[in-house]
């Protein structure tokens, strides 16, 4: 009976997903600052285009064919893709960056099989994983990234909800694209860093 509703969440997320990725691309591209509400108005609109059915020689949504190749994003990559078309946006933390990476760097070859156990069980109910998720937000709201306690918990509720077709905790918190985007965010995030600091000291230094 929920199969129908679970698929059409899919595609709205989907939709919705494709929509803030083509208006961050296009604010990259935009040599001003789009208002908050002209990207609204944008990610409604192509939102619209991916989720209806184009007719054609489209049989399905364009968001159905994106899924068909992404397949099931997380929600933490969801609700972090579109938080980040929001005014005064949260950076993601170093913090935050690193221990994903790692943690993607050693789940997916377990996961995969190069190993004796596979962590991906653990997502389906284990009390320890589900306590060291509910620590790990703790940490994020301590070290001040109040974002990520709001990321993980949302991703809790939907798991606990059933909001996805899949009944397991990994698949709310990572995916592929989650972890390659924490590998190739932290050296950038250090280079920027390492620039900012030395555009500080020359700029401060004494004369």
């Amino acid at each position: 009976m929920m199969a129908p509703y679970l698929q059409i969440i899919a595609l709205l997320e989907m939709s919705l997903t494709c929509a803030v990725v083509l208006m961050i691309l296009l604010q990259k591209l935009s040599s001003t600052e789009i208002p908050l509400l002209i990207r609204v108005l944008i990610v409604l609109l192509l939102g619209n285009l991916f989720f209806w059915p184009l007719g054609m020689s489209l049989e399905l949504p364009l968001s159905a064919y994106v899924r068909g190749v992404t397949g099931e994003l997380s929600i933490m990559t969801m609700l972090l893709l579109w938080s980040s078309i929001l005014p005064a946006a949260q950076k993601t933390p170093l913090g935050f960056k690193v221990p994903l990476a790692i943690i993607a760097i050693v789940f997916y070859p377990l996961a995969l099989g190069f190993g004796m156990f596979d962590p991906y069980v653990w997502g389906y109910g284990s009390i320890g994983f589900l306590g060291a998720v509910i620590l790990f937000a703790l940490v994020c709201g301590l070290a001040g990234w109040t974002k990520g306690v709001w990321l993980i918990s949302v991703a809790i509720i939907a798991w606990a909800a059933h909001w996805h077709e899949s009944a397991n905790l990994w698949d709310y918190l990572l995916d592929p694209f989650l972890a390659i985007w924490a590998l190739f965010a932290i050296p950038s995030t250090i280079y920027q860093k390492r620039r900012e600091k030395a555009q500080s000291g020359y700029l401060f230094r004494a004369g």
